[in-house]
């Protein structure tokens, strides 16, 4: 059947759906037929419920079903006919006017556009590098040996100093007055590893076993304890145990209490690179995605469907409300929360979708099992028993599923490299890890 679609606007189209009212007629009459075998009501047998009872309690709700049902049957497959690419639900509602023994339904619904991509050579994409040196390896060592550091104490009269562990008593007042969380007995922190604040440590730092001490302490403004922030407490602080700390050597001892296969110095070190740089290489993965994304998004040309937007942002707004509720926030699903906020996020990862979307179709670049693998197995080789994992990942279709979705972006990520302007970037290792890949 030809099928008449009009435009509204640059995505938006419209189309009349008719459909024979003895078809909907038929359809009730069968599906009330096959309740009337089950539907169980007081005063009757099992399936011995009279028909005209039957349609007189469930009519309504069956012909609503049919109605849902048939019209939603008529628009796929007038959609399909003229093969339009339906971008979320239509909008549909009953037309006035039909011929007689029809039913006429407008059905006002939004298309996915068509994306253009201008040239990617034309693109310059930069593509970030970082080496893992023997300096890095040596400052994670340093972190592993102090996770283990033991604790002896020193001499009565031996001056506090960085990485001794003390043991004190403290209370602090505001106008004279005590606040909470502000006095404690026998209370351990390591100075310098910034566990207290600096003017505690200060203070701390150079007094003997025995010895008190009264100082000023100023909270900063953003101080998590709101009673206290911004305001100067008066302390007392007594010194009643300190303790100098002790590393492990680096030797081959402590390679074999960290569970390295090659316990040998040299072993450790192969095992910290390793680790480096597969934390290297999914930061800078992250990190030259991002770039191409950014690339892809200048280079493409498209219209937003309003439907795949308004859906984008319905789940990112309950996405927000979910964490209010984890948050312990009251009545955090009745939060007003604006869609404003979240409008150029949504639209972006929608564009996004869309250009990507088109990337993948137009150049193959779906996830091929063996990259799914490869990948899961990648994931997999930094725990204990890399198997269970692989099995883990495997047990689950919605698991898998995000993995292929990774995949498609580095496979999205290689395709655009290849083709752009590449220009190289070095950054230090220190600089990389600083940043939340």
């Amino acid at each position: 059947m030809a099928v008449n679609v009009e435009t509204l606007d640059k995505l938006e189209r419209k189309m009349t759906l008719t459909l024979p009212v003895d078809v909907i007629k038929s359809e009730v009459d069968s599906r009330l037929k096959r309740l009337a075998r089950t539907v169980r009501m007081d005063g009757f047998r099992p399936g011995k419920v009279p028909m005209t009872v039957v349609a007189q309690r469930y009519g309504y709700s069956v012909h609503y079903e049919v109605m849902n049902d048939k019209v939603g049957e008529a628009f796929a497959q007038a959609a399909n006919e003229a093969k339009l690419r339906v971008a979320g639900q239509p909008r549909i509602t009953e037309k006035e006017g039909a011929p007689d023994g029809q039913l006429a339904f407008d059905a006002v619904f939004e298309v996915y556009p068509e994306v253009k991509i201008a040239d990617l050579a034309d693109a310059e994409v930069e593509k970030t590098g970082t080496e893992v040196t023997e300096a890095a390896i040596d400052r994670t060592l340093d972190i592993l040996r102090k996770q283990r550091r033991t604790f002896a104490q020193r001499a009565h009269d031996a001056a506090v100093q960085d990485g001794d562990r003390v043991t004190v008593d403290f209370e602090g007042k505001i106008d004279g007055e005590p606040f909470q969380g502000g006095k404690a007995d026998d209370f351990q922190f390591i100075v310098g590893d910034g566990q207290m604040l600096k003017e505690f440590e200060d203070a701390v730092r150079g007094m003997k076993t025995g010895e008190s001490k009264t100082f000023p302490l100023a909270f900063p403004e953003d101080y998590h304890g709101k009673d206290v922030a911004g305001k100067t407490a008066d302390f007392m602080v007594t010194v009643k145990k300190v303790e100098a700390a002790h590393l492990p050597e680096v030797n081959d001892a402590l390679a074999k209490s960290l569970g390295i296969e090659d316990a040998t110095v040299d072993g450790l070190r192969g095992d910290i690179r390793k680790n480096l740089e597969r934390e290297v290489k999914f930061r800078l993965l992250a990190r030259n995605k991002q770039a191409v994304m950014d690339a892809l998004v200048a280079k493409a040309e498209l219209d937003l469907p309003k439907s795949i937007v308004q859906a984008e942002l319905d789940r990112m707004i309950e996405g927000a409300r979910a964490d209010l509720k984890q948050r312990g926030i009251k009545d955090a699903d009745k939060a007003p929360i604006p869609e404003d906020i979240f409008r150029p996020q949504a639209e972006r990862r929608v564009r996004l979708g869309l250009v990507v979307a088109e990337l993948v179709r137009a150049n193959n670049l779906q996830a091929r099992p063996e990259q799914i693998k490869a990948h899961v197995e990648e994931l997999a080789a930094s725990y204990e028993k890399p198997a269970e994992v692989v099995r883990w990942y495997y047990s689950d279709n919605r698991r898998l599923a995000d993995v292929e979705a990774i995949v498609v972006e580095n496979n999205v990520t290689d395709f655009v490299l290849s083709k752009a302007k590449v220009v190289e970037k070095q950054v230090s290792f220190d600089e990389l890890m600083g940043q939340q890949g």
